[in-house]
């Protein structure tokens, strides 16, 4: 077992994270899915070793909590025990559904594979930072648009085939765009900017590139493996243009702004630039007889007996594959139509998300206290109490962010009303992140009340068919800090 992970760095199998509650491990298997029986044995061995408590986060990861040194070993040899295969190195994320939705453009594992080994064979592991990442997208009913990464592949039709748009730093709406390009150009070109990130050093990311080497990547031309790529640098490097690759023009160079930022905590990953996509809730159709069933886990969290309940009855229903999703949910699979919606009533029982309108979807919460060390309010238990007492307000259009501390973790960007805790109790951000200057503060039990102010002040103010996020511009700040204020 090596040395515990720094604060802000994943925390693998084998580098624990010392958080609030013990020390906490993160889980992506390489074959993308668990075997249900799989699962219930890791869920078992959360319970021994941990504090029982299961995430999966907005980026699909399985995560177990309050492990202890020695369990954390004891864990590590458990799940070798099991067989799950865990992905390390720089990750290379696909869409949950990858391989077997129809709807896709392209069938991203045979990219995401390709640019794995071309990473290795560049030798850059282990000089990138731990937050680096690479998203292969392709397309389909649950895409990876919310979910940042430092390089973007997305499938895309074109008249002569499958091509794949690069950009980098940011979610599908905040990404900078590079170049759309035919396979071999588009993994030769990420492996390229993972270099140059690597030149910069491990806190380096693609939004810390110069507009000198987004014009030099936008013109790459493919002369050789990325194994045996000259090293490229602000100062080196230039690369020729290239037919097989059309750079995407953008008139006049603005400005460089990347509004990528390195996710920090164990509930990492939300997005970042306002990019929305479809919940992983729900039934998803594959194929004429091929089904999915999406359930989600309450602010990305349950208890490991409840989700064994779950894993167990969903067994006996003839699930074969449990994948994890981006959006903290779990797509089961193999189930017919009737077994589907006996497993949603069980779900719902259990305290698993099942609606895709359910209102806990439109809060992002981190840990909170006392899990988290950093955390100074009980984030979910203000997140649940606003959740059971607003819902008609809090629709499609609103996304309210509770964070224990300042970092911002489950929700890096800005949100309609973030909640952050400081020395103070709960500040309110009102369109911001967790990281700006609260305008108000409110003791970190009143929370959930104050909230509930505002929500009453949207039913009263609210035109007919106004969303809730219209409703709070046409209030602005100022009043709703006022109201947040109040005794």
């Amino acid at each position: 077992m090596n040395a515990f992970s720094r604060r802000g760095a994943c925390p693998a199998l084998s580098a624990p994270m010392q958080t609030g509650d013990g020390l906490l491990v993160r889980l992506n298997p390489v074959a993308g899915g668990l075997l249900p029986k799989s699962l219930i044995g890791l869920c078992e061995s959360a319970l021994r070793h941990g504090n029982g408590i299961m995430e999966v986060t907005a980026r699909g990861s399985l995560q177990i909590r309050g492990l202890t040194p020695a369990s954390a070993r004891l864990l590590a040899m458990e799940v070798d025990a099991l067989g799950i295969a865990v992905r390390t190195g720089v990750p290379v994320e696909t869409g949950p559904l990858a391989g077997l939705d129809l709807e896709e453009i392209a069938d991203p594992r045979p990219m995401a594979e390709r640019i794995r080994a071309a990473i290795e064979d560049a030798g850059v592991t282990q000089r990138l930072g731990p937050k680096v990442s690479v998203i292969v997208d392709g397309g389909g009913q649950l895409t990876m648009d919310a979910v940042t990464a430092d390089v973007r592949l997305v499938g895309v039709r074109a008249a002569d085939g499958i091509k794949w748009r690069v950009s980098l730093a940011g979610d599908a709406q905040s990404a900078t765009p590079l170049a759309m390009s035919d396979e071999d150009a588009a993994c030769d070109i990420a492996v390229a900017i993972l270099r140059m990130v690597a030149e910069k050093g491990r806190d380096a990311h693609a939004r810390d590139l110069t507009a000198r080497q987004l014009r030099s990547l936008a013109s790459w031309r493919s002369v050789a493996p990325p194994s045996v790529l000259p090293d490229i640098s602000p100062t080196r490097g230039e690369i020729a243009p290239s037919s097989r690759l059309s750079p995407i023009t953008r008139g006049p160079e603005p400005p460089l702004k990347l509004p990528i930022s390195p996710q920090v905590g164990e509930m990492s990953g939300r997005t970042e630039g306002g990019a929305t996509e479809r919940q992983p809730i729900g039934v998803l159709n594959l194929a004429t007889t091929a089904i999915a069933l999406g359930i989600g886990l309450p602010f990305g969290s349950i208890p490991a007996q409840k989700l064994i309940d779950l894993t167990q009855y969903a067994l006996t229903l003839g699930t074969t594959e449990i994948r994890l999703a981006p959006g903290r949910a779990l797509l089961l699979l193999g189930l017919s139509p009737a077994a589907c919606l006996s497993l949603q009533k069980t779900a719902a029982a259990l305290g698993f998300v099942t609606d895709a309108a359910d209102p806990r979807t439109r809060i992002a919460t981190c840990p909170g206290a006392p899990a988290c060390a950093s955390g100074r309010i009980a984030t979910r238990d203000i997140a649940e109490t606003i959740a059971v007492e607003n819902r008609d307000i809090l629709d499609s259009s609103l996304t309210l962010h509770i964070s224990g501390c300042a970092k911002g973790c489950a929700h890096p960007g800005p949100a309609a009303l973030t909640l952050v805790g400081g020395e103070n109790g709960a500040g309110l951000v009102v369109d911001g992140t967790a990281k700006a200057l609260p305008a108000g503060y409110r003791p970190g039990y009143d929370a959930a009340h104050s909230i509930g102010r505002i929500a009453a002040a949207i039913r009263s103010a609210r035109h007919s068919g106004e969303t809730a996020a219209a409703c709070l511009a046409r209030l602005g700040a100022a009043g709703i800090t006022e109201i947040y204020r109040q005794e």
